[in-house]
């Protein structure tokens, strides 16, 4: 299994498998890193600049797979813990601890570093459960009581504030 530079386990063998599309292809299968962020990488941008800026690992003519692009970056956009479910609710106007926190699947082989920016949502009691025990992404599970316990708490204050009290149940004529 994958594991962290501390050694904790990331929850899977292989994070290509849990990653989609890099977030730089664009909708006509070209490469917006190279052009957005030309001066990070100038050999890459110029390369991919030759070929109008065509993604490789989308050109039929290449046998390029995400792994081999150096600046391949998948996110998790579903916000929705991968492994058991939990949804997010967060809270205008409210700084707590959110119920959901990204994952980070890749590393590279030295520990040190990221390899490519693949990453999920996990809640963080899955979270805790993937880094401090063999606990894969791919487990068959629910959400943890307390999990459950949270969300509804932070639903039931969403539907306090959507409450509507008319001006005559506020100002009472008897007052």
């Amino acid at each position: 299994m994958e594991k962290t530079p501390r050694g904790t386990p990331v929850g899977v063998d292989d994070p290509y498998e849990f990653a989609g599309v890099c977030d730089y292809l664009t909708g006509e299968g070209t490469c917006r890193y190279a052009f957005d962020h030309y001066e990070h990488d100038p050999e890459f941008a110029r390369e991919r600049a030759s070929d109008d800026y065509e993604c490789p690992v989308v050109d039929p003519e290449t046998d390029w797979s995400w792994a081999d692009c150096p600046h391949f970056r998948s996110r998790n956009h579903d916000r929705e813990c991968v492994r058991c479910g939990l949804e997010e609710k967060r809270m205008a106007h409210d700084d707590e601890r959110p119920l959901l926190e990204e994952h980070h699947l890749s590393y590279d082989r030295d520990g040190e570093t990221l390899s490519h920016e693949i990453t999920i949502y996990l809640c963080r009691w899955c979270h805790a459960k993937v880094h401090n025990s063999w606990a894969r992404i791919t487990d068959d599970a629910a959400p943890e009581p307390d999990a459950i316990a949270a969300l509804e708490q932070r639903r039931g204050r969403e539907q306090d504030e959507l409450g509507f009290e008319s001006a005559a149940e506020r100002y009472d004529e008897d007052d």
